[in-house]
């Protein structure tokens, strides 16, 4: 995805002098903080005496680090779209276009496991209309338009079924980013059928079921 044009998210510290690796260590205790508050309580329920408390450090202390909560809460959006679109990025036009796609709806599977707060940061900030990832979503669409011709490419081949590249994506997403979003609702409908990971397996099988002989030529 191309770099925004305007980053507005570095820290106080990072814009004042060279960080030392205890600058650094508040830094990343106060966005892991602000994460989890962020997830929780959306943008306009969060406060920085919460993100304060749950970073164990004073109001000003934090302030030094970051301006305000918008710079906060930026940086953490900057860094979870780069690692979102990179499975994106590596769907390889040269590939298998079944491999590529299951290869896909795992990774975005992993990410929905591995960073469920983040998936709820991104999901309440689109739900808000985007005020504050407007730039990155018009880079998103670059990317998108890109890897769709890809897709195309593959049907006009007859590599793959043809289908609407986009809903395809749209789909994936859906599917995938389910797991993180509505964790809750899916652990309280498995119940004990499914325990620890295996939720994300069992999906990992569906989604291939679903998509591939859907898409399979």
């Amino acid at each position: 995805m191309p770099q925004s044009k305007s980053k507005v998210s570095q820290s106080r510290a990072s814009e004042t002098r060279k960080r030392t690796r205890i600058q650094q260590e508040k830094e990343d205790l106060i966005l892991e903080a602000a994460l989890d508050v962020f997830a929780n309580h959306g943008f306009r329920g969060a406060t920085i005496d919460q993100i304060a408390d749950r970073a164990g450090l004073s109001k000003p202390n934090l302030l030094y680090y970051f301006k305000n909560k918008e710079t906060i809460h930026r940086q953490l959006l900057d860094r979870l779209l780069d690692n979102w679109l990179e499975p994106l990025r590596e769907l390889d036009a040269d590939g298998d276009p079944i491999a590529e796609i299951k290869s896909y709806i795992r990774r975005k599977l992993e990410l929905a496991r591995d960073y469920p707060r983040e998936s709820r940061l991104f999901a309440n900030e689109i739900l808000q209309g985007a005020p504050r990832i407007g730039e990155e979503l018009s880079d998103l669409k670059v990317l998108v338009d890109e890897k769709a011709k890809v897709v195309r490419k593959w049907s006009t081949d007859g590599r793959l079924k043809k289908c609407d590249p986009h809903h395809m994506f749209f789909a994936i997403w859906a599917t995938t980013q389910h797991y993180a979003d509505f964790d809750a609702q899916v652990q309280v409908v498995l119940g004990d059928v499914v325990q620890g990971d295996g939720r994300f397996e069992d999906a990992a099988r569906f989604l291939d079921q679903l998509f591939v002989e859907g898409l399979a030529v």
